[in-house]
C-alpha cells in the first residue's frame, strides 16, 4: 500500500512538472512568434503553437489551437507548401474530432488528404483516409467509408504503389530494424561486462577504504591524547599567569597609596593659591564681561542688518530665477510643439539640426472634400473654429502613439508621419490613427447633420518609403520631410474616396496580417502611371485582442 502511494505521488509530481514545462514551452513559442519576420518562420511557429496547445488536453486551449493551425494552413497555401498545409489540415481535423465536431473534422481531414495527394505524401494520405473512414463508420455510412478507401486504393494503384509493394517496404524496414536491434544487444552485452568489471573495482576500493578508516581511527586516538596533554599544560599556564597578575596588582596598590599622599600635600598648597587667585579673577571677570557685552551688542546689530539685506537680495534673486525657469520651460514647450524631441535637443545643444535619411517612413495625408463649398456656408470665425476643432482632434488621435510625428498643416490638409526615428517598426499605429480619424469625422458629421449644420468629409491616403527629414529656415524655421514618398502619399490621398483610407501596395504588404484590406486594382496616378491600391477596412480581431 505505501509503495502505491509513493508511485501515485511521483506520477502526480511528474504531471505537474509536465504541465509547467508545457506552459513554459507555449509562452516561449508565443514570444518567438511575435519576433518572427519571415512567413515561413511564422507558419512553423503557428503550427508548433497549435500542437502544443492541443497536447495540453485543456478544452479551453482548443479554440486558440484552431486559430493558430488555420493561420499555419493559410500561410502554407500562400507559400505553395502542400506538405505543411496537409499537416496543418490534419491537426485541425484532430482538434475538431476531439471537440466532437464531426462535420468540421471530416472537412479538414479531406483537406489534408487533398494536400497530401498534391505533395505525394503516402503516410499523410493513409492517415487522412483512416480518419475519414472512421468518421463515416461512426455515422453508419458504410458506403461512404468504402468509397473513401476505394479512392485511396485507386490513387496508390495509379501511382504504382500497391499495397503489396508497401508491405515489401515494411518488411525491408523491419529487417533493417532487426539488424539494428542485434547491434544494440551486442553493445548492451559489452556494457554489462564493463559494469561487472567496475563492480569488482568497487569491492577492492571498499576494502582499501576500510583499511584507511582503521588508520584514521588510530591517528585520532593519538591526537586525542596530545590534546589532553595540551589542555593540562594550558591550565598550569593559566594558574601561573593568575598568580603573576595578583602580585602585580598588590605592587601597584602600594605605589598608588604613596602617590595619593604626595597629591594630598600638593592639593592643600593649590587650594590656598586658588583662593588668592579667585579674588583677583572675580574683579577682572566683571570688567571682561562688561567689555564682551558691549562687543556682542555691536556685532548683533551689524549681523541683524546684514541678514535683512541678504534675505531681501536672496528673495529678489529667487523671483528672477523663477521667472527665468518659467520662460525656459515655455520656450522648450514651444520648441517641442514645433520639432520632434531629438531634433529639438540637437538644435538646443549645437545650434543647428543635421538632415537625416530614413529608409522606411509611412506618410499620411488627410484633405477635406468640397472645402470651399462648405466654407462659404460658414463665417470666418466659425470656419477657423471648425478647422481648429478637427485638427485638434487629429492631434489628440496621433498623440496616443509615440511613433507618429505631426509634420504640418497646409490649408485644409493635414500631414503626419511614422518611422522618423532609429527603430524600424511596422506602420500599424499610423493606420489605426487613420481609421480613428475617419471615425472621428463620421461621428462629427452625424452630430452636425442632426443640428442642420454643414460638415466636413475627408480623404486619407498613406504610402511607405524613404525620405529625407530636416529643419529649414532661420526665422520661423520648420521641420519638414522630402522625397518621392511624399508625392506618392499625396497621390494616394487624392485617389481615395471620401470616408476611406487608401494605401499603396508597399504599405499593404507591411500591414496585411493585421488589417483587413480591399484590393482596388491598378489606378491611374498623375506622373506615376498605374499603381496598385488598397482600402483599409478594419483591424483584424486577433490583432486587436493581442494589442
Amino acid at each position: 500500500m505505501p509503495s502505491r502511494i509513493i508511485v501515485f505521488f511521483l506520477l502526480w509530481v511528474g504531471s505537474l512538472c509536465a504541465l509547467h514545462s508545457q506552459s513554459q514551452s507555449i509562452e516561449l513559442l508565443r514570444t518567438q512568434l511575435q519576433q518572427a519576420v519571415s512567413e515561413r518562420e511564422k507558419m512553423n511557429l503557428h503550427l508548433d503553437l497549435a500542437e502544443a496547445l492541443f497536447k495540453t488536453g485543456n478544452r479551453k486551449h482548443f479554440d486558440q489551437a484552431i486559430r493558430h493551425a488555420k493561420m499555419a494552413n493559410q500561410i502554407a497555401v500562400e507559400l505553395k507548401l502542400p506538405t505543411l498545409a496537409a499537416q496543418a489540415s490534419f491537426l485541425l481535423g484532430k482538434i475538431y474530432l476531439r471537440k466532437r465536431d464531426y462535420r468540421n473534422a471530416e472537412v479538414w481531414f479531406k483537406s489534408a488528404q487533398t494536400f497530401a495527394v498534391q505533395a505525394r505524401d503516402a503516410d499523410m494520405i493513409i492517415k487522412s483516409v483512416q480518419q475519414r473512414s472512421k468518421l463515416a463508420v461512426k455515422d453508419r455510412n458504410y458506403r461512404r467509408a468504402y468509397q473513401i478507401n476505394e479512392e485511396a486504393f485507386n490513387y496508390f494503384s495509379s501511382r504504382g504503389n500497391s499495397i503489396s509493394e508497401m508491405d515489401r517496404d515494411n518488411e525491408r524496414m523491419l529487417a533493417r530494424y532487426e539488424r539494428e536491434r542485434r547491434q544494440l544487444e551486442q553493445q548492451l552485452e559489452a556494457l554489462r561486462q564493463e559494469r561487472d568489471r567496475l563492480s569488482q573495482d568497487k569491492t577492492a576500493l571498499a576494502q582499501e577504504s576500510q583499511a584507511l578508516k582503521q588508520q584514521v581511527e588510530q591517528v585520532e586516538e593519538v591526537i586525542s591524547e596530545k590534546e589532553q596533554q595540551i589542555q593540562t599544560v594550558a591550565r598550569q599556564k593559566q594558574q601561573a599567569e593568575y598568580v603573576a597578575r595578583l602580585r602585580k596588582k598588590q605592587i601597584d596598590a602600594l605605589q598608588l597609596a604613596r602617590e595619593l599622599d604626595s597629591l594630598t600635600l600638593v592639593q592643600t598648597r593649590l587650594a590656598l593659591e586658588n583662593t588668592r587667585l579667585a579674588n583677583e579673577r572675580t574683579r577682572y571677570l566683571f570688567l571682561l564681561l562688561a567689555a564682551i557685552a558691549s562687543i556682542v551688542l555691536i556685532l548683533a546689530a551689524t549681523f541683524f542688518f546684514r541678514m535683512r539685506a541678504k534675505q531681501r537680495t536672496a528673495r529678489q534673486l529667487a523671483e528672477k530665477n523663477h521667472l527665468i525657469e518659467q520662460e525656459r520651460q515655455r520656450s522648450d514647450e514651444l520648441l517641442l510643439n514645433i520639432l520632434p524631441a531629438p531634433i529639438a535637443t540637437e538644435l538646443k545643444e549645437k545650434g543647428k539640426a543635421t538632415a537625416r535619411h530614413f529608409e522606411q517612413v509611412t506618410i499620411l495625408f488627410a484633405d477635406f472634400r468640397n472645402f470651399t463649398k462648405v466654407a462659404e456656408q460658414l463665417s470666418p470665425e466659425q470656419l477657423v473654429a471648425e478647422i481648429d476643432y478637427i485638427f485638434k482632434g487629429f492631434d489628440y488621435i496621433i498623440g496616443q502613439y509615440d511613433d507618429i510625428e505631426k509634420i504640418k498643416t497646409i490649408g485644409d490638409a493635414y500631414m503626419c508621419a511614422s518611422g522618423l526615428d532609429e527603430s524600424r517598426r511596422f506602420p500599424l499605429n499610423i493606420v489605426r490613427a487613420a481609421l480613428e480619424m475617419q471615425q472621428f469625422l463620421s461621428e462629427l458629421a452625424e452630430e452636425r447633420r442632426s443640428k442642420g449644420l454643414p460638415w466636413f468629409e475627408a480623404r486619407i491616403g498613406l504610402h511607405t518609403g524613404p525620405v529625407v527629414a530636416g529643419v529649414v529656415g532661420v526665422r520661423k524655421f520648420a521641420y519638414d520631410i522630402w522625397g518621392d514618398t511624399v508625392n506618392i502619399a499625396a497621390r494616394m490621398e487624392s485617389a481615395s474616396e471620401v470616408g476611406k483610407v487608401n494605401i499603396s501596395e508597399t504599405t499593404y504588404h507591411l500591414i496585411k496580417y493585421s488589417f483587413e484590406c480591399q484590393y482596388r486594382g491598378k489606378v491611374e496616378v498623375k506622373n506615376k502611371g498605374l499603381l496598385d491600391m488598397y482600402y483599409v477596412i478594419k483591424e483584424k480581431e486577433a490583432v486587436t485582442a493581442i494589442t
